[in-house]
């Protein structure tokens, strides 16, 4: 390992995922993964980076129970924030990936954890997954994991 940890960011969904049906043995794996990702967060074995356009995110939140075991997640244990006064910045480089297809929130996402110097942005929206970039890796849980482990 190098002089830092790994930094990552997790979207919106990465935070949802165990609240979704558990029975599709898919959806069971990337909770899995997921719940190990947030355990290696809270060793700070990871950087989490967090976004303003996350925080929105999660404020839309109908559940209050989830919206806040989200919220103080975020804020407990994230290493850097991304908030409203880098938006500028952030909707610039947005822009350029929504040229790709991806939509306005989802490019923010992206656009955050590029900005943030993150090296892994992980999601479990397989359209999202579909952009590439040289400046991030793009990955869902399971895989972030798999390569985890393949590097011990």
């Amino acid at each position: 390992m190098g002089g830092h940890d790994l930094r990552i960011y997790l979207d919106m969904c990465c935070y949802n995922r165990p609240y979704d049906d558990q029975s599709q043995l898919k959806v069971a794996m990337e909770t899995q993964s997921k719940l190990y990702i947030q355990s290696l967060i809270k060793d700070k074995k990871l950087e989490l980076i967090v976004s303003y356009m996350l925080r929105y995110e999660c404020s839309k939140n109908p559940f209050e129970m989830r919206r806040n075991t989200i919220f103080d997640f975020m804020r407990e244990n994230a290493f850097g924030y991304v908030g409203d006064e880098r938006k500028e910045a952030v909707e610039a480089k947005a822009a350029e990936i929504m040229k790709t297809g991806v939509k306005f929130k989802d490019a923010c996402h992206v656009a955050s954890a590029i900005y943030a110097r993150c090296e892994y942005f992980i999601s479990t929206d397989v359209r999202l997954l579909k952009y590439r970039t040289e400046e991030i890796k793009m990955v869902t849980p399971i895989e972030f994991v798999t390569h985890m482990e393949g590097d011990e």
